[in-house]
């Protein structure tokens, strides 16, 4: 008998869902994580009197309790809904082209509808056609993509077929004329890594739905405490976690998982394996290209490592409204042309958006009293950043941070004269805490192909699944989702035996 019936590594939010679920049905667990806490992107650090929130910004597919989302219903299921307090955001987002545009969209259709054609009154008409659009292609959707309907086809389906794979700047330019509004539309896109002429349609109009149905929300504590919860959930249910404890090594023989081997030399042997690692780090570091199939190989090379992001982490000795601070979502862009804004990301010569989120604003109680936060990221990728000498790194560090901030003031002037604590985080940052090739935020880049369309979480590797931003698609929703899903996968195969 193996000494466990699955190993998962890595506990993020992918690795421990999928944990919670396979210890809550039964199933002999251990969870493996190479930091001394639980949840990768959904954690915290301190500095000075402030504890950071790293990454979410905002949590999408919860839902009301009368108009629940899917991931409502998976904390449900792991048992930790009520052991998280939740802070519904009112609005989706403020947007500000400095000079150009400054519009506040509220997390409500008809709000939202109504604040577009007061700001753009020449493009009523494709305003409302457009959210016609997304409200009925979302439909299908959910039916053939949630629902998995059976008898899916064109002529029942016809908008989600035919406009799926289609990308969303064509889709935008049918509706809209001003590259302004386009932008307040769907500057979501920053959300997936990829400008609209590159992001399927699909993938926007989802978000875009599913932020204004089931709303925004944060929660008391940050993503730090979602993830202490599912943890002690999984403890709780019988399963067994070990930290500052890393895998380096999975064994296989004959196609098929035989156990894991940590850093510290311990082997363990398993039947399943749920990485959370990516199958970069998976296939080529843990397993060795010479155990992997070919064909899975060819198709791993042929993905492309996703966006990275350097984050401004902030702690102010004032309260939000003191600095003009009144939304907790915050785009502020130095242009109006996502392709341009996609360009800068390759660059370390200027900014081409940033987001300010304030925590505060929802949640007054979420920084000391007095006191607040804020979140300023950017999207980058890692190559510039690993072009530039390391005598030179923590200059250029500070002078992004510095034209980051320039952008911010241009809406919020007086943010740098109440800055208490600042904290810059580069994709090398992000490279080293995540072992993410590029210190990816998103995975693989969003490209359609790389979609849950297209990308399997089962490896060829027999009792080999994978979970996390590299499964589909990145986020927080999407990464506690793609556990749970490996979790009842591989939950039917222990139980069929």
């Amino acid at each position: 008998m193996p000494d466990y019936d699955v190993v998962v590594i890595g506990a993020g939010n992918g690795g421990l869902t999928a944990a919670a679920g396979l210890a809550k049905n039964g199933h002999k667990t251990l969870l493996l994580e190479r930091h001394n806490v639980p949840g990768g992107c959904a954690t915290s650090f301190i500095r000075g009197r402030f504890e950071f929130e790293v990454a979410l910004h905002q949590l999408s597919g919860l839902g009301l309790p009368e108009f629940p989302g899917p991931l409502r219903g998976l904390l449900s299921d792991l048992g930790v809904l009520d052991k998280i307090e939740f802070v519904q955001q009112k609005n989706l987002y403020r947007i500000v082209i400095p000079g150009e545009m400054d519009i506040n969209l509220k997390a409500e259709r008809a709000a939202v509808q109504e604040a577009l054609m007061e700001k753009f009154p020449a493009e009523k008409e494709g305003i409302k056609k457009f959210f016609d659009l997304v409200y009925a292609f979302c439909m299908e959707l959910v039916s053939v993509m949630f629902i998995k309907d059976p008898e899916a086809s064109p002529e029942k389906y016809p908008l989600f077929f035919k406009l799926s794979l289609k990308d969303s700047q064509g889709i935008l330019d049918d509706y809209f004329k001003n590259p302004c509004l386009q932008q307040a539309v769907s500057i979501y896109w920053s959300y997936a890594g990829l400008p609209p002429s590159k992001l399927s349609f699909m993938d926007l109009a989802m978000m875009i739905w599913a932020y204004i149905e089931f709303k925004p929300w944060h929660m008391k504590g940050g993503s730090q405490a979602m993830s202490n919860a599912i943890c002690d959930a999984f403890i709780t249910y019988g399963g067994e976690a070990r930290f500052n404890c890393a895998a380096k090594k999975i064994k296989v023989e004959n196609g098929k998982i035989q156990s894991v081997i940590t850093e510290d030399g311990d082997e363990i042997s398993t039947r399943f394996v749920v990485s959370n690692a990516g199958p970069i780090p998976t296939l080529i570091d843990m397993i060795g290209a010479d155990n992997c199939p070919a064909a899975e190989l060819r198709t791993l090379n042929a993905r492309t490592v996703g966006l990275s992001a350097f984050t401004l982490y902030m702690g102010f000795d004032c309260d939000p409204a003191d600095m003009g601070i009144d939304k907790t979502t915050n785009f502020i862009c130095s242009t109006a042309d996502a392709e341009e804004a996609y360009k800068r990301m390759k660059t370390l010569d200027a900014v081409g958006f940033s987001l300010l989120t304030c925590y505060d604003v929802d949640d007054p109680e979420f920084s000391p009293a007095g006191s607040c936060q804020a979140a300023l990221v950017t999207l980058q990728y890692a190559q510039p950043w690993m072009s530039v000498p390391p005598s030179k790194y923590y200059d250029t560090k500070y002078r992004f941070a510095g034209a980051m901030i320039d952008l911010a003031e241009k809406v919020f002037p007086d943010i740098r004269k109440h800055l208490e604590e600042a904290e810059p985080a580069t994709p090398l940052t992000h490279m080293r805490y995540l072992g993410h090739p590029g210190g990816s935020i998103y995975g693989s880049e969003h490209f359609t192909r790389e979609t849950s369309l297209f990308v399997e979480s089962k490896s060829a590797i027999q009792g080999l699944y994978f979970t996390g931003a590299w499964n589909g698609s990145g986020g927080f929703q999407p990464t506690l989702q793609s556990g749970a899903s490996a979790a009842r996968s591989i939950s039917w195969l222990l139980n069929k035996r």
